[in-house]
Formats: C-alpha cells, structure tokens, sequence
C-alpha cells in the first residue's frame, strides 16, 4: 500500500514532506514559522531576565547572596534550570555547610 501526499496548492498547505529516506515526515509549517518568530523574538527583545522581579524589593544578607550566586553557578555549568534537591544540597556543601549535629559528632 502506497501513502498518497495531498498536493499542495490554493486549497492548503502541504502536510507531509520527505526527507532523503523516503518517509513521509508530518509538517506544520505555520508552527514552525511561529516558533522560528518567538525565539528570534526572545533573542533581540532581552526580556529574560536573571533575577526574580518579585524578590527584587528586599535586602539580602551576605550569606543569601553567597548562595544565590552559587545556584546561579551551578545552574550555568549543568545547564539545569531547575536542579534536583540532592544538587541544592551539593552546592550548599560546597559552601561549607554542615548539619550542626555531624559538627559536634566530629568536634566531641
């Protein structure tokens, strides 16, 4: 059984396109020219933005600001926007946290 490609015209888009192995591959070419227009939008626009806007009103201490740039940190070497909570806790290790109770076992 042969797959019959509706020809492209005056009545609609062509639906289907195939590529070098022969499949037929479905094609929505409105999507994509959406996509192509919103994410060249997003790189000329420079509204992303790095800092929260709701949190942007308070003043934090320098022990917040070590974290919050160690997050950053992080999530810019992983490519991982939002890390799991096993990696939180790396990166505050990496800080040189410790649970207060491991403090004491070591210390006594």
């Amino acid at each position: 059984m042969e797959l019959a490609h509706p020809s492209s015209g005056p009545s609609g888009p062509e639906p289907f396109a195939t590529p070098g192995n022969g499949t037929p591959e479905w094609v929505n070419r409105r999507a994509s020219a959406q996509a192509a227009r919103a994410s060249l939008a997003r790189q000329t626009s420079g509204r992303r933005r790095f800092v929260d806007p709701a949190t942007c009103d308070r003043e934090y201490s320098g022990s917040e600001l070590e974290f919050m740039n160690a997050m950053h940190d992080y999530k810019a070497r992983s490519g991982r926007m939002f890390p799991t909570w096993s990696e939180v806790l790396e990166v505050l290790r990496s800080l040189g946290y410790e649970k207060a109770q491991e403090l004491a076992e070591t210390a006594g």
